[in-house]
């Protein structure tokens, strides 16, 4: 898959990402589906599966349970290889999200995400957001941390995974990177692309497939290659995360996205 650049930040991204939920967390989640979690040789064939196919980036967060610090373990040796965004703001304890904002919380959860993945720098780290977005943007002072965090060089790019369409188009306008939701069936977030593109800011998509629950799609036309068609045919779209660990789900993800930037 042929990269395209995160925004303005240096940073090239394949258009579809690997969202890595699955490998660390199977409670309080919304997909369609129970599932467990995978052991470490099923994940690990799953992000050699992901790379051979042009995957570059992946999504992670202190969130998901345990998936930062397995990733560390899993890409020993290789991280050069991999695009790594994870989040800060919330955290998923006793079967329930805690949502801590003050510049002090956020600079602790860059360090920690730093050692669980093993690494000397994350390329993206967004504000994991509770809802709202504005009071985190505008006030809580936590955008503020991760610029702190960029100075010192342990954060190449930083932004807000939003919740709201005010909230997205703020990010867009203020942050390096802005992650908000686009579908056929959702398309609130949408004047955001435009300040991004004016902004110079990078656009990661999620639940571009509505986690799990498609919609329709016209027919003839698969439903999930036309969600990601509608999304990543926008030029303001850098990657949309796609959360799986079913590696026949991934080969289709993939491929329906390739046909879906190729087709007109």
């Amino acid at each position: 898959m042929a990269l395209r650049p995160l925004g303005s930040t240096g940073i090239a991204v394949s258009p579809i990402g690997l969202g890595t939920v699955k490998l660390g967390r199977n409670q309080g989640v919304k997909y369609p589906e129970p599932f467990d979690i995978p052991d470490d040789a099923a994940a690990a064939r799953l992000l050699d599966l992901a790379r051979s196919l042009g995957v570059n980036l992946l999504d992670t967060a202190p969130a998901y349970g345990r998936s930062e610090e397995r990733l560390g373990a899993l890409l020993a040796g290789r991280r050069d290889e991999w695009v790594i965004c994870t989040k800060a703001g919330e955290e998923f304890e006793d079967g329930r999200s805690r949502f801590d904002f003050s510049p002090r919380a956020i600079g602790a959860s860059v360090d920690r995400s730093l050692r669980r993945l093993r690494t000397d720098r994350l390329d993206v780290v967004l504000l994991h957001s509770d809802g709202d977005d504005e009071e985190i943007i505008e006030r809580s002072g936590a955008l503020e941390a991760l610029e702190r965090a960029k100075a010192a060089g342990k954060v190449r790019a930083v932004g807000v995974s939003t919740k709201t369409p005010a909230g997205a188009a703020l990010a867009a306008r203020r942050c390096d990177v802005v992650m908000l939701t686009l579908n056929p069936s959702s398309r609130e977030d949408e004047p955001a692309l435009d300040v991004a593109r004016a902004h110079g800011a990078g656009v990661l998509v999620k639940k571009a497939l509505s986690s799990g629950h498609l919609g329709a799609a016209p027919p003839g036309e698969d439903p999930a290659e036309h969600a990601l068609g509608f999304v990543l045919r926008r030029p303001e779209v850098s990657s949309v995360v796609v959360g799986t660990i079913s590696p026949e789900r991934l080969r289709a993800n993939v491929a329906a996205a390739l046909r879906a930037v190729t087709c007109p």
